[in-house]
């Protein structure tokens, strides 16, 4: 999105009586909201196009905004976590089988699954090996950032 855009925005939201303004635009999703006398950018979000959020101030990563290692749900599960927002796929082509089933027995660095962002396919990798107890997603549907995958059972 081009930032004279974003800015010709703000002036329009400020000059009229309005005091939100929400724009859905190339798989962008905007909303202005006023406070006072000027406009702030409140939130971008992505609709359906993976398309990366751009900040309204240049700031040091929160910790919530650093990518989390997947961290265990129980003393005895360890989980994957997605880190990037994509389509999650899990087997390399439509006409393979899966990386992985239920009940797989996995080693540490195997590839789980893929998750395309923007055209590119990244696959996810098991930071443990283990046992496969979950498939918390199914093929083909979307996915978050840091959103969990898979349940696994370590060695």
């Amino acid at each position: 999105m081009d930032l004279n855009y974003l800015k010709k925005l703000l002036k329009l939201l400020d000059e009229s009586n309005s005091t939100e303004l929400l724009i859905e635009e190339e798989g962008i999703k905007i909303k202005l909201s006023k406070s006072g006398k000027s406009s702030q950018v409140v939130q971008q979000v992505p609709v359906q196009a993976q398309v990366p959020a751009i900040q309204p101030q240049a700031a040091a990563p929160t910790p919530e905004e650093q990518p989390a290692p997947a961290v265990s749900t129980t003393t005895d599960k360890h989980t994957i976590k997605s880190p990037i927002v994509g389509t999650f796929y899990s087997a390399p082509s439509p006409d393979s089988p899966p990386f992985v089933e239920i009940g797989a027995h996995i080693a540490e660095g195997q590839t789980l699954c893929i998750v395309e962002a923007m055209k590119l396919m990244n696959e996810i990798e098991s930071d443990v090996s283990g046992v496969v107890e979950e498939i918390l997603v199914k093929n083909g549907n979307p996915v978050e950032f840091n959103q969990s995958l898979f349940v696994i059972k370590p060695d």
